[in-house]
């Protein structure tokens, strides 16, 4: 979720991340948890974007891509952001 500016930038070492789990459990906690569909940015299983813990991250332990979610899922986790931090 950081802004690509810094995510481009080689002296910044870390980037802002949005979580995905697997668990069922996070499945149901309301509208701060975003569905993400089995092969969504090359998720091998249905999983969810949970808004509610965002964080930051040490970009040298971040080895690989394995995808982009598509625009629309990418609207649906900025509205369970928007949720999670009381924004407008």
């Amino acid at each position: 979720m950081s802004h690509d500016a810094f995510n481009q930038t080689p002296g910044w070492m870390s980037v802002i991340v949005v979580p995905v789990s697997g668990s069922v459990l996070q499945a149901k906690r309301g509208p701060t948890v975003v569905a993400l569909p089995a092969g969504a940015a090359g998720l091998s299983k249905a999983s969810v974007a949970v808004c509610h813990q965002v964080t930051t991250l040490d970009r040298a332990k971040l080895t690989k891509r394995i995808g982009a979610l598509p625009v629309e899922l990418l609207s649906d986790v900025e509205s369970g952001l928007k949720a999670s931090m009381d924004l407008d």
